[in-house]
């Protein structure tokens, strides 16, 4: 059986348990009528006829949700704005039955037709109930996950104090510092008192954006807007000449596969050379420390991308090589998606849903390691606080299929997937892997005494 049938089998059954629900509450609610009315004492038609009058009462109300909309409207998704819709249909109920009672008058008729003050009773109890429990609903399925919480992964709270301790009064250079993983590093360096942050960005509405956070904070660090690419040797030179930084945190980097394929040449330029480049003067500027962000992507790569920064990793192990035990030490560190970070899988599914669709899938079976913004970063400083000069591994725990990732952003979103939105498979994009490979098993790395921090073999 597919997703998409499941799906609508799995919507079917909803759909009858939640008209059986409704069903429920309002038959307690007419029997709560009759009991408020004569004092929880038995009518004198008895509480036969009122059971069975109760059924033409559960017809009519059940026909008015129908004939209204009531179940085109999704539990999980009540709104405010959906409230007068259930009110016409209860309203609706109670003037086809009050039009029963008056063509009816006959007391023995009365199992077929409720008295006026039942009508007006119940049409209070039951409108209460079936918004009631619209609204518990939506509360337990809002509350049952986080959005961060579909890469099935727990976050985990790391001691920051060896990064603290090299961190502490130095001058530090984030490139990239507008991005997602970029602002990231930025907040953390300046949380672990670093003296001065040197943003280098060229993007300026992200430059704008980190540097008004951080002037936000009104701490003691300083911080330098530096609208500038990174790739621009001369103007790179003037600040590494005038600033003097100890630690360079390179972040700057095309990301997006796709992209980087149809422009190999940029991307080339911009994750490779500007990488050499501030690496090579870290070296002449006695930086203390050079960090490279890389990407799983970067092993046995298939893509431009990936390419692109596995020879970007190789510059600086090979400037490692060249430098004495007191120059520049050069480090990279490898590590998946980070969740939500611009450009990723994550923002898109959350702009497709927002427009119900459809979300584009590229293949069933792909997967993908997650991590959030916040480990990720956390990770990469304490990686820069060691001493090796090395190509890091985060372990990223399993990896996540994205179409699961999908589904549960579309159910997370308060929708059903394939039913409210579809989901569309567009195929394997040029330069992708069906998996990536991010191996931290003894084969392939070394164990830190670092949680979650390893050494990459044979590079």
């Amino acid at each position: 059986m597919t997703r998409s049938k499941k799906a609508w089998l799995v919507y079917l059954a909803t759909r009858l348990c939640g008209v059986s629900v409704d069903a429920a509450v309002i038959a307690l609610a007419y029997f709560a009528a009759f009991a408020l009315r004569f004092d929880f004492a038995e009518p004198s038609w008895g509480w036969r006829k009122v059971a069975i009058s109760c059924l033409t009462v559960l017809a009519v109300y059940l026909a008015a949700l129908f004939l209204t909309g009531c179940y085109r409207l999704a539990w999980r998704r009540i709104a405010v704005r959906d409230l007068p819709r259930y009110i016409l249909a209860m309203m609706l109920a109670g003037v086809v039955l009050s039009i029963m009672r008056f063509c009816m008058p006959e007391i023995n008729l009365a199992h077929i037709r409720p008295p006026y003050s039942i009508t007006v009773i119940s049409f209070f109890f039951a409108t209460a109930g079936i918004i009631i429990e619209r609204i518990i609903w939506r509360l337990y399925t809002s509350s049952r996950v986080r959005e961060a919480e579909l890469i099935s992964r727990d976050e985990i709270d790391f001691d920051n104090s060896a990064a603290a301790r090299f961190l502490v009064g130095k001058t530090v250079m984030v490139t990239g510092a507008g991005g997602s993983i970029g602002s990231e590093i930025t907040r953390q360096v300046a949380a672990a008192g670093a003296k001065r942050i040197l943003l280098v960005e060229r993007g300026e509405n992200a430059l704008y954006q980190i540097d008004r956070e951080m002037r936000a904070l009104n701490s003691s660090v300083e911080i330098a807007a530096l609208m500038i690419d990174a790739g621009d040797e001369k103007r790179m030179i003037e600040v590494f000449e005038k600033e003097k930084p100890e630690v360079v945190l390179h972040a700057a980097a095309y990301k997006h596969v796709p992209m980087v394929e149809m422009n190999p040449e940029e991307g080339w330029r911009n994750n490779t050379r500007v990488t050499e480049t501030l690496a090579t003067l870290s070296l002449r500027y006695n930086v203390k420390r050079f960090v490279l962000i890389s990407t799983d992507k970067a092993v046995n790569p298939v893509s431009v991308m990936g390419k692109t920064k596995r020879a970007a990793e190789e510059a600086i192990m090979k400037l490692a090589k060249e430098t004495s035990e007191n120059g520049t030490s050069f480090c990279a560190v490898r590590f998946g998606n980070v969740f939500g970070s611009s450009g990723s899988v994550v923002p898109l599914f959350r702009e497709q849903i927002a427009r119900k669709g459809p979300v584009t899938v590229t293949h069933p079976e792909m997967k993908r390691y997650f991590m959030t913004p916040q480990e990720a970063v956390s990770l990469v400083l304490q990686a820069a606080s060691r001493q090796e000069q090395a190509i890091y591994t985060l372990d990223m725990g399993e990896s996540v299929n994205i179409l699961t990732l999908a589904e549960g952003m579309i159910s997370q979103a308060g929708f059903r997937p394939y039913v409210d939105i579809p989901i569309v498979f567009t195929g394997i994009r040029p330069g992708e892997k069906l998996f990536e490979e991010l191996d931290v098993s003894e084969k392939s790395c070394f164990r830190t005494d670092m949680a979650k921090i390893y050494i990459t073999k044979n590079v």
